[in-house]
C-alpha cells in the first residue's frame, strides 16, 4: 500500500486515464469516470486500489486479491476475480509504471528535502554560476564557479556540484552527492550519495613508488541516464568516461576512468568495471559483476551476476560464470563437475 506521509498521490486517476497510459482498451459499457486513488500489491490492494500481474508466481495472490483493478496480460486475465476488473495489457508492468508517475510524481526521482522553489539561502552558489529559471536548490548545496544548471533541475541538500560542471534541465542531483568536471544532458536523475567525477585509479607503478598519474578527462552523462545511491564515476584520465543515453545504473557500482557505455544498458548493483573497457548498446551487467580493463562487450550482450569477464565478449552473447564464458558451456562445464563429484565420493558417503 502506497505511504500517504511519504509520498501523497497527486489525485485520483479515472478508468480511462488508466487505459490510455496502459495501453488497454476499457471493456464496452464500463464507466470510464470511475476513480481509481491508490496503488498496492496483490495481496493488500483494497477496492480504490490499481495493481498489476504478468508473472504466473502470482497466480493465487491475482485470485485472492481485493483490488478494484488489475493490469493484467491476456494469458492471466480469467484468474481475475469477480469485483476486479481486468485491463489487459501487452505490458503490465510498463503500464503500471506510467500510471505510478502519474500518481506519485514525487516518487519518481529526488526532490527537494524540504519542499522549497528556488535557491534557498542556506546554500552558496557561486556568482559566476548560471542557474536557468525554475531551479530549486536546497540548503547545504554547493553550487561552484562557471558551473551551469539548467531549467527545472533540483539540486537536494548537500549537493556539490564542482566549478565548470554543466548540468542540463529537468534533472535531479540526490541529497550528498557530488558531481564534478562533468558534462550532464537532459533528464538525468543523480541518487544520494553519488560521486561523479573523482579522478580514477591511475598510478604509473615502480620500485621507487607508484607516481600518481594526472586524470585530465570529463565524465560525460547523455540524456534519462540514472545513476544509483552511493554508485561512483571516476572521470577519464585522457579520454573522457561516457554513459550512453537511456542507460539505468544501480546502487554500489564502480565506473573507472575512460570507461565507454552505450546506450540504454542495465547495470545492476555491486558491477565494479575496469578502466577503459567499452560496453556496446543494450548491455546487460547482472549484480557483483567484475570486467577487467581494455575489454569490449558487444551490443545486445547478456552477463549473469557474480560473473568475472576477463576477454571480449561477442555481440548479442549470454554469458556467465568466472571466467565468463557462453552460457551452454558454462552450464555443460557445472553438470560435468557435479557428476564428476558425485562419481568421486568415499564409500562411507554413500553408507550415510
Amino acid at each position: 500500500m502506497s505511504d500517504p506521509v511519504f509520498f501523497s498521490a497527486s489525485g485520483p486517476l479515472s478508468l480511462r486515464e488508466i487505459a490510455d497510459l496502459a495501453g488497454a482498451v476499457l471493456p464496452a459499457g464500463l464507466d470510464g469516470e470511475i476513480a481509481i486513488r491508490g496503488a498496492a500489491p496483490l495481496e493488500s490492494a483494497g477496492p480504490d486500489d490499481l495493481v498489476y500481474m504478468d508473472n504466473a508466481k502470482y497466480g493465487q495472490a491475482l485470485e485472492r486479491t481485493r483490488a478494484r483493478v488489475c493490469l493484467v496480460s491476456a494469458r492471466f486475465a480469467a484468474r481475475v476475480p469477480e469485483g476486479t476488473l481486468a485491463l489487459v495489457s501487452r505490458e503490465p508492468y510498463r503500464g503500471f509504471a506510467r500510471v505510478l508517475a502519474r500518481l506519485f510524481p514525487s516518487a519518481a526521482r529526488p526532490t527537494s528535502l524540504f519542499g522549497a522553489t528556488g535557491v534557498s539561502p542556506g546554500s552558496f552558489v557561486h556568482p559566476s554560476a548560471r542557474l536557468e529559471p525554475g531551479v530549486v536548490v536546497d540548503p547545504g548545496v554547493v553550487v561552484g564557479p562557471g558551473a551551469e544548471i539548467g531549467a527545472e533541475t533540483v539540486l537536494a541538500a548537500g549537493a556539490v556540484i564542482g566549478p565548470g560542471t554543466r548540468i542540463g534541465r529537468g534533472c535531479a542531483i540526490g541529497p550528498g552527492a557530488s558531481v564534478l568536471h562533468t558534462l550532464i544532458g537532459n533528464r538525468v536523475i543523480i541518487h544520494g550519495g553519488a560521486r561523479i567525477g573523482q579522478d580514477g585509479f591511475g598510478f604509473a607503478m615502480g620500485a621507487a613508488g607508484h607516481l600518481k598519474v594526472p586524470q585530465v578527462g570529463r565524465v560525460i552523462i547523455q540524456d534519462d541516464v540514472e545513476i544509483g545511491a552511493n554508485t561512483t564515476v571516476d572521470r577519464g584520465a585522457s579520454r573522457d568516461t561516457v554513459i550512453g543515453e537511456g542507460t539505468k545504473i544501480d546502487n554500489l557500482v564502480q565506473i573507472a576512468h575512460n570507461v565507454v557505455i552505450g546506450r540504454h544498458c542495465v547495470i545492476v548493483a555491486q558491477v565494479g568495471i575496469s578502466g577503459s573497457t567499452t560496453l556496446e548498446d543494450y548491455v546487460v551487467l547482472g549484480g557483483q559483476v567484475g570486467v577487467v580493463g581494455h575489454l569490449r562487450i558487444g551490443m545486445g550482450s547478456q552477463i549473469a551476476g557474480s560473473s568475472n569477464v576477463n576477454k571480449d565478449v561477442p555481440p548479442g552473447s549470454r554469458w556467465g560464470g568466472t571466467p565468463a564464458k557462453p552460457v551452454r558451456e558454462w552450464f555443460r562445464e557445472m553438470t560435468t563437475l557435479k557428476t564428476l563429484a558425485a562419481r568421486g565420493r568415499a564409500p562411507e558417503d554413500d553408507a550415510e
